[in-house]
C-alpha cells in the first residue's frame, strides 16, 4: 500500500470532522474521546482491542492483587525529579519553561497526592531512547523524563525545556507538533491514564492526525496549554498553565486503548 501524502491525510481528517459534526447536528452527544479506530492515524487499526475486555476477579487470580497495590509517598519522589533542567551536570539547550496546573475531578475538586510523570523530546525533537533514530542531535544534559506528586490543592509543576517537533512515519511528510506526554497513576497501575499537552499557536495542529483524532474542537482546545505570564520566572523560564480534568463533560482526552 502506497504511503499517503499530507494532503490526503488532511482530507481524511476533514472528512472525519465533518462526519462527527453531522452526527452532533443529528442529536448525538459531543464527546471528548476519539474513536479507537481513526483512519488518518494509521496505527490505530492495530492498537486497540477488538473484543470486549475480560474482568479478572482477585479471587480467581490472587497475583492480580499486585496490580492494585502500589503506594507512592513523598520519599519516592526526589526534590529534583520535577526539574528536568537540573538532572545532569550541565544545563540543557533550548527554551526553558515552567508547566504547572491542577489535577481536578469532574466537580472541580483537587485530586491530592497523585503521581504525575512526564516524558518528552528535547529541543531538537529527539527522544533519549534507543528506538528514536531521528537524525537530530541528542542533548547530553537532557533525558526528558520527570515526576512529581500533586499537592493538597491538586497542583503540580515541572521545569523543563520546550520540546521540538519531530517526524514520524504515519504518512509522507508527517511531523508531530511539540508536546509533552503526561502519565497519571491514581492509586493503582490499572488506573493509569496517559495524555498529551500541546503549546499554543503551533502550525502543525491542523496536520496532526493524533491531535485531530479528538474530533470535538472544544476537547482539542483543552489539550493546549495557555501561556501565563504570571507563572513565568524573570530571567529564567516562560510559564504555561495546563489543568487536567479526569472525567465529566470537560474531561481531558486520555489515550485509552492507544
Amino acid at each position: 500500500m502506497a504511503t499517503a501524502t499530507q494532503s490526503e491525510i488532511d482530507h481524511e481528517i476533514a472528512q472525519a470532522r465533518a462526519t462527527y459534526e453531522a452526527s452532533v447536528a443529528g442529536g448525538a452527544a459531543r464527546t471528548a474521546q476519539p474513536a479507537h479506530a481513526y483512519p488518518p492515524y494509521r496505527s490505530t487499526a492495530l492498537r486497540h482491542p477488538r473484543q470486549p475486555l475480560v474482568t479478572v476477579a482477585l479471587s480467581q487470580d490472587p497475583e492480580a492483587v499486585e496490580l492494585a497495590s502500589p503506594a507512592f509517598g513523598g520519599t519516592d519522589v526526589t526534590a529534583l525529579d520535577h526539574d528536568l533542567t537540573r538532572q545532569h551536570q550541565g544545563a540543557p539547550l533550548g527554551e526553558r519553561i515552567t508547566v504547572s496546573g491542577r489535577l481536578l475531578d469532574r466537580s472541580g475538586r483537587p485530586v491530592r497526592g497523585q503521581l504525575i510523570e512526564i516524558w518528552q523530546a528535547n529541543a531538537a525533537g529527539r527522544y533519549a531512547h534507543q528506538l528514536d533514530q531521528h537524525p537530530a542531535p541528542l542533548d547530553p544534559h537532557f533525558t526528558g523524563v520527570g515526576r512529581t506528586l500533586t499537592g493538597d490543592d491538586g497542583g503540580y509543576a515541572f521545569t523543563t525545556i520546550k520540546p521540538g517537533a519531530y517526524p514520524w512515519r504515519n504518512h509522507t511528510g508527517a511531523w508531530r507538533p511539540a508536546h509533552i506526554h503526561f502519565s497519571l497513576f491514581g492509586t493503582a497501575f490499572t488506573q493509569r491514564l496517559i495524555t498529551q499537552m500541546y503549546f499554543p499557536g503551533d502550525p502543525l495542529f491542523a496536520h496532526d492526525p493524533i491531535l485531530q483524532s479528538v474530533t470535538d474542537a472544544a476537547a482539542r482546545e483543552r489539550l493546549v496549554a495557555r501561556y501565563d505570564h504570571e507563572r513565568s520566572e524573570p530571567e529564567w523560564s516562560l510559564g504555561y498553565r495546563w489543568d487536567i480534568v479526569l472525567d465529566g463533560p470537560t474531561a481531558t482526552w486520555i489515550e485509552e486503548g492507544r
